[in-house]
């Protein structure tokens, strides 16, 4: 933004000093001439007011320093923002992933509470036999047998499935607990960059806000910066 210097004349006013005029009186009786009377003073002259110092420009130096910190606060303030936005993002998904974490969780809880009442069944069973199996005919005691080793295998396979089930849970719940670690990392980065870019953002305040500079120094260092960016696609090719 342009800044406009301003000065301020010196006003100088002097009072013109004045003289008293004599008058003589008419000679009634013979006296000496009366006295002059003594001249004025003169009025004291008003005194100038101070100049107003003229505010300090930047060096085009200093222009240069607050123009890059300038630019360099705006981008950073950019990728700050879309680091937050992909913060956001990641979370909205953990979020959903977190329900289907707890769905299997849930899942595989009903297929162990499952699995238990299964093996009870089967303890149950085998102890009805070992008790009363004397009792049975054999045709009654080898049904019963049967069905009872039937069950065993059921059950066998059934927690070999749940073993399985398990792990998959496992894998599901320990890579959830991963993306949750990196996410309150990145939080913490954030957090940390951003403050990073709040202090130079106090120091661009401090160093440049407000502060007067020579136009043509503007100028100069706008030319300077559209040469480097005209100048920058060839070097990239060169590279």
């Amino acid at each position: 933004m342009k800044r406009t210097l301003l000065s301020i004349s010196l006003l100088l006013s002097f009072a013109v000093s004045a003289q008293a005029q004599t008058t003589a009186k008419p000679k009634a009786e013979a006296k000496p001439a009366a006295a002059k009377a003594a001249p004025a003073p003169a009025a004291a002259a008003t005194p100038a007011a101070p100049a107003k110092p003229k505010a300090k420009l930047l060096t085009r130096d200093e222009l240069r320093s607050c123009l890059a910190m300038q630019d360099a606060n705006q981008a950073e303030a950019a990728a700050i923002k879309a680091e937050q936005a992909g913060f956001k993002k990641t979370e909205t998904e953990l979020k959903a992933e977190r329900a289907e974490v707890e769905a299997g969780e849930a899942e595989l809880i009903k297929q162990a509470d499952g699995v238990k009442l299964d093996r009870d069944a089967i303890i149950k069973d085998r102890d009805d036999i070992q008790a009363n199996g004397s009792k049975m005919d054999k045709a009654t005691q080898k049904a019963r047998m049967e069905a009872f080793e039937k069950k065993r295998l059921d059950f066998d396979a059934a927690v070999t499935k749940l073993k399985e089930v398990d792990e998959k849970q496992r894998a599901k719940r320990k890579a959830f607990g991963d993306k949750v670690d990196a996410l309150e990392a990145q939080f913490a980065a954030i957090d940390k960059r951003t403050e990073a870019h709040y202090d130079a953002n106090d120091k661009w305040k401090t160093q440049c806000m407000g502060k007067d500079y020579d136009e043509r120094d503007m100028k100069a260092l706008e030319k300077e910066k559209a040469a480097a960016a005209a100048a920058a696609p060839a070097a990239s090719a060169a590279k």
